[in-house]
């Protein structure tokens, strides 16, 4: 087979969002806190409520005094215009909270100001703001039917106190209506669209952060499965030989500490490349220079490990018909595959002979991993032995665009067939 020994790269890892899931997460989790607290793009919540309030008292109740004033009117004639021009912008205090009484009591304010009093000519603004604040809070009933109730009580009261209304007014007054309500409408639109793309985004967020969790529980379940397998039958095989054997039991010692020196790169690989992912462009404090990584797994790594894999009682041979190198990303799955499967094999076979076949078409890469197992567990596929190691077999084949074959064979023992596309778009 081709050589494959090489230190990855960023690119060759099959998700390459996997790798920020944390450090998405880790943001998330710090502007959540902020969000809680109600912290939003846009003007503070303090200026939205009382900007309205302050506007509409300047353009309203000022004017009011103003031409009162002016005038001179009588006190029973000016006090209950400078009232009703104060009314719609006190009630608007309230908008927030009762968004569809504060819409009724505006308009019903304005209706009194149109028909009652001589009025200040200044526009009820407070009008406005409270047809747009009942629209986006969810009362647009409330808003729509007062506008409506409104509207009709002015037209029909006119006529019948005989209020002078110019034509021109009544049309600019109808379409100044119209307009309010269709800002409303845009501002609530908005604001739906704003959630719905947060709500995306937070869902994103959290599935990549899941997804990454399940990625690094697959790895770190294929290198410690296996690894503390093979330190189990080493440890036995050790103290079982220690006094008629010491020769073979040193043996014993020296491959358990191969074995978990090997783990532990491994795993410190993992992590240290997880970190040093993450910490990029993250405001991390972890140096990825500091992180300890090891060359990625490949199919070179295979004669090694069916080596460590065979013992006097187990017999596994290595067929590789590979022609040409696959890329590293699908290196990576048949390797942890065959060592999950070998581990299977170990751990719950009862077999007395394995064979590991890799072989290629034009179109896929395949892997069979078949034993002589006569563990009726084994062989029945019970939920320990498709477990999270079956799983995780099966996500690295899927991920990959491929599929995942287990179960008995029918001359007796267990098969593990793996089909990888040799494009796999990774």
């Amino acid at each position: 087979m081709p050589s494959t020994d090489r230190t990855p790269s960023a690119g060759d890892t099959p998700d390459p969002w996997a790798n920020r899931g944390d450090a998405l997460a880790r943001w998330e989790r710090r502007t959540s806190g902020d969000a809680a607290a109600g912290t939003r793009s846009g003007p503070p919540r303090w200026a939205r409520l009382w900007l309205p309030v302050v506007l509409s008292f300047l353009v309203q109740v000022i004017p009011a005094l103003v031409v009162t004033g002016r005038a001179r009117l009588p006190i029973d004639i000016a006090v209950p215009i400078v009232a009703l021009a104060l009314v719609g912008p006190l009630a608007l205090i309230g908008a927030r909270r009762f968004p569809g009484p504060v819409v009724a009591i505006a308009t019903a304010a304005t209706a009194a100001d149109l028909l009652f009093t001589p009025g200040s000519g200044a526009p009820y603004l407070a009008l406005a703001f409270a047809v747009i604040s009942a629209t986006v809070r969810g009362a647009r009933r409330w808003a729509f039917a007062s506008i409506a109730a409104g509207w009709v009580v002015v037209l029909v009261g006119s006529a019948t106190l005989g209020v002078p209304w110019h034509p021109g007014r009544v049309l600019l007054t109808a379409l100044g209506i119209i307009v309010v309500m269709l800002i409303g409408e845009a501002v609530r639109t908005r604001g739906e669209r704003v959630a719905a793309f947060q709500a995306a985004s937070k869902k994103r967020r959290e599935d990549a952060a899941a997804a990454e969790r399940v990625r690094i529980a697959r790895e770190l379940h294929d290198v410690l499965a296996h690894s503390l397998s093979q330190i189990n039958v080493q440890a036995g095989m050790g103290l079982h030989l220690i006094d008629s054997q010491p020769d073979k039991a040193r043996e014993a010692l020296g491959n358990i500490k191969a074995t978990s020196k090997t783990a532990l790169d491994e795993v410190r690989g993992v992590l240290g490349f997880l970190r040093s992912e993450g910490s990029v462009g993250w405001g991390a404090e972890e140096n990825p220079s500091e992180a300890a990584l090891v060359p990625q797994a490949d199919l070179s790594r295979l004669p090694s490990l069916v080596k460590s894999i065979s013992t006097d009682e187990l017999s596994v041979a290595l067929h590789n018909r590979l022609t040409s190198e696959p890329p590293p990303g699908v290196q990576l799955a048949l390797y942890r595959i065959a060592q999950e499967s070998l581990t299977n094999v170990v751990r719950h076979s009862a077999a007395t002979s394995a064979e590991v076949l890799l072989v290629e078409h034009p179109s896929d890469y395949v892997l069979a991993v078949t034993d002589n197992g006569t563990s009726t567990q084994h062989r029945a596929g019970t939920p320990e032995t498709s477990g999270r190691g079956m799983l995780g077999m099966r996500e690295r084949a899927e991920l990959l665009g491929g599929h995942l074959d287990a179960g008995p064979t029918s001359g007796g023992g267990f098969s593990v067939v793996a089909t990888l596309p040799r494009r796999s778009g990774q």
